[in-house]
């Protein structure tokens, strides 16, 4: 019995040490590749260091908040935040409204609902550098989109050189090419809904539009949250659309100007990477503020 009890204790050491084995790769790049950056990053937020000093992280000087202090009396900050707010404000319930119609369509019975699954998905696996350049070909002055505009009688605009038409035009290009994400996860979410709910609201005598906003609108309330809570992370983290339509200076004036875009500008053309790191920490700090204030509006029931 006692043998029996020492070999059952060795198997399960034994299985231990090789189950921490196998992890141990994943943590120990995990360690080295995010936490360390990330520990690095938040004591560099509080010192003034530029790739050129001859010195090292430990070595350069203390300003305390003076990074954070200055980010919010910087107008550029000022002005990619608040392009930020407006492109995300404008996107998210576009893109979610829009996927949340598409999954509808192709979870119904219309013929070649694989085809339009495949169609409406391709744009999200398509580069961002391609589709910004592919949209800023069909808005440019002679491109595509003035050409039909033209037709109907209206003027040629310069949408990505126009102040008040730049932010706009990369929140439509978003949009297209980010929807169809969004599109899948609704439609995970429309499958798992139980067919005999519907039957019972049929026989209860809803017509399609109670079954809609009784059924499945209740139902797809985890599913909303995610997707809700993904694409609000994306917008505020957006940088690639902004970069290529605007050569990388967030012009016209400042009107494509994006956090993340500010901060890539600060920390790899200025150098000031102190002061790009207070600007990651204070976006990391909007992010999860407004996460938390979602999963309160949307309460626990929402959790997997």
């Amino acid at each position: 019995m006692n043998f029996k009890s020492a070999g059952l204790s060795t198997f399960k050491k034994r299985e231990k040490i090789d189950g921490w084995l196998f992890v141990l790769p994943f943590v120990i790049s995990y360690l080295i590749f995010f936490v360390g950056p990330l520990i690095v990053a938040f004591i560099l937020s509080f010192k003034e260091y530029s790739f050129l000093d001859q010195i090292s992280i430990m070595e350069a000087k203390w300003v305390g908040l003076d990074n954070y202090i200055h980010a919010f009396k910087d107008p550029v900050f000022r002005k990619a935040l608040l392009n930020t707010t407006i492109y995300s404000i404008g996107v998210v319930p576009t893109q979610l409204i829009i996927a949340l119609v598409l999954a509808l369509i192709v979870n119904s019975d219309i013929k070649g609902k694989t085809f339009f699954r495949a169609a409406y998905y391709i744009p999200t696996v398509t580069s961002t550098v391609a589709v910004s350049v592919m949209f800023m070909f069909i808005f440019k002055t002679d491109g595509l989109l003035n050409k039909i505009l033209q037709t109907f009688g209206f003027e040629a605009y310069n949408w990505f050189g126009d102040i008040n038409l730049a932010l706009p035009s990369i929140m439509m290009m978003a949009v297209w090419s980010s929807v169809g994400l969004y599109m899948i996860i609704f439609l995970a979410g429309l499958q798992d809904i139980p067919d005999s709910l519907y039957e019972a609201a049929l026989i209860d005598g809803a017509n399609k539009w109670q079954q809609f906003w009784h059924v499945t609108l209740p139902l797809l309330r985890p599913t909303f949250f995610f997707n809700l809570v993904v694409s609000m992370i994306g917008t505020f983290q957006v940088f690639d659309q902004a970069y290529v339509v605007s050569g990388g200076n967030g012009g016209p004036l400042n009107s494509t100007m994006t956090v993340v875009l500010y901060l890539y500008r600060t920390g790899f053309r200025d150098y000031k990477m102190g002061y790009a790191c207070a600007i990651a920490f204070i976006l990391f700090s909007i992010i999860f503020v407004l996460t938390m204030i979602q999963k309160k509006l949307f309460g626990e029931e929402t959790q997997y």
